[in-house]
């Protein structure tokens, strides 16, 4: 992305000093500059409110309330963590933010979800090679004691199955559609860049928003149990 960025800008430098429109380039560049900071003080009053009203009802225990009502929302999209872990309490508090339109604000709750996933990937792998360890000292023993080469095998196939190091796990992936194509009630983000740049009606995006979100939501819920019940199935597929 840094080399596409510079390459237009070059290409944008280059093209002014040949058709001889330098000094429109230049006021450009100024102007686009005074937006830009201004713009970004906008989003950070914006930021700074929003994720301060978020700290204060995670304070307050309403996280917690919401995490407890939307619980089985949860449940259905990541059924394979573990309650009372903290990753439920990451991925609410960073729903709960997109669904406001809080994107900014959302990132650290994401982050803080991704880490929490993926110290329980971890989790799984130790367990998982220490399953994989104890069933084959079982297998063996059966096959010396009892000489069944079938109870054995049916104990070898016993295994918690667990991504490899560097591979994202099913609940990275799901969290990271579902955070992409949130469904979005106030979009304040797009709300607020539109009052900077002069919209006559910036809420207007509103009624726009929460359809094309609500789209986006449920393909990608949709698309996420299929590729579950696909994952599932080859899982239990293999010896």
């Amino acid at each position: 992305m840094n080399y596409i960025w510079a390459g237009m800008i070059l290409v944008g430098m280059v093209y002014g000093i040949l058709t001889g429109h330098i000094n429109a380039v230049s006021d450009a560049v100024l102007s686009s500059s005074k937006e830009a900071v201004t713009l970004c003080i906008t989003m950070f009053g914006v930021m700074g409110l929003w994720m301060g009203l978020m700290e204060i009802a995670k304070e307050a225990g309403l996280v917690r309330s919401i995490s407890r009502r939307i619980r089985p929302l949860i449940r259905f999209l990541f059924p394979d963590i573990p309650e009372g872990h903290p990753a439920n309490e990451h991925i609410t508090m960073n729903f709960v933010a997109n669904f406001l339109g809080l994107g900014w604000a959302a990132t650290p709750a994401g982050l803080n979800a991704m880490e929490s996933l993926a110290e329980l990937e971890e989790e799984r792998r130790v367990s998982a090679s220490s399953e994989s360890a104890d069933a084959r000292r079982q297998a063996d023993e059966d096959q010396r004691t009892a000489g069944t080469e079938r109870a054995a095998g049916m104990r070898r196939g016993r295994k918690t199955y667990a991504m490899p190091r560097g591979v994202a796990s099913n609940e990275m992936c799901t969290f990271l559609i579902l955070n992409i194509s949130s469904l979005q009630l106030i979009p304040v983000n797009v709300i607020a860049y539109r009052a900077q740049y002069g919209s006559v009606n910036p809420t207007a995006i509103v009624g726009p928003g929460i359809a094309a979100t609500m789209v986006s939501t449920l393909v990608a819920v949709a698309f996420c149990k299929l590729m579950e019940w696909k994952r599932r199935r080859n899982s239990s597929k293999k010896p």
